[in-house]
């Protein structure tokens, strides 16, 4: 019978079923793919052996304990954050919209105040120049009275005096005469009284002045 195997060396036997040996087994530690001649990195032995790069990225855990009470009171106060900054913008948009709606009543009140005296300025025309001639009396002189009470009421003031600085802001003047001693242009003669409801000018007063020459 010849023999097999000259050099003697041993075969390695196949480990049989419940021999209870543990098979042999080695891992290619070469730093160069003896295929592809790229150089091996340690990541990539990472990943060709299974192994996750972080170590923690597969934890799944919840904080417990203090974690978690810090956890959720550091929610609670974003939350608060929010409903407070939501509130303030709210409430600034109230104030606003509060201011805005006074200016536009005072506004309209204003305009209707305006429209109802400017209906009534041939009235009161002919009660000043009834004034003027001595003419109001009795019970029409107490109602010219109630009158101009009524008009102060809602901020009407009439203005316009013999010997008041021309202002060509609140006067017009219809007729102009010079004196040599006259230093300044004055108001000589009112034709019709000017009206303005707080600073606004309704109808500047009709005026006569005299002035230097």
């Amino acid at each position: 019978m010849t023999d097999q195997n000259p050099q003697g060396t041993p075969e390695p036997s196949e480990n049989p079923e419940g021999s209870g040996e543990t098979p042999f087994q080695f891992t290619d530690k070469r730093k160069v793919d003896p295929t592809s001649g790229e150089a091996r990195g340690s990541g990539d032995a990472e990943q060709q052996a299974g192994e996750p790069s972080d170590p923690l990225a597969a934890l799944d855990f919840e904080p417990e304990g203090e974690a978690a009470e810090s956890a959720e009171v550091l929610k609670a106060k974003a939350e608060a954050a929010e409903h407070l900054d939501a509130l303030q913008r709210e409430r600034a948009s109230f104030t606003n919209y509060r201011n805005r709606s006074l200016r536009d009543q005072e506004a309209a009140r204003t305009q209707g105040t305006q429209d109802v005296l400017t209906a009534l300025l041939p009235v009161l025309d002919d009660i000043e120049r009834a004034k003027q001639h001595a003419e109001l009396s009795g019970p029409m002189a107490a109602i010219a009275e109630k009158l101009d009470a009524s008009l102060a009421k809602f901020g009407i003031e009439r203005f316009g005096q013999v010997g008041e600085e021309f202002d060509p802001n609140v006067h017009e003047a219809l007729m102009h005469n010079v004196d040599a001693d006259a230093t300044a242009t004055t108001v000589s003669l009112v034709v019709e009284p000017g009206y303005r409801i707080g600073d606004k000018v309704v109808r500047a007063a009709r005026v006569g002045v005299v002035g230097p020459e």
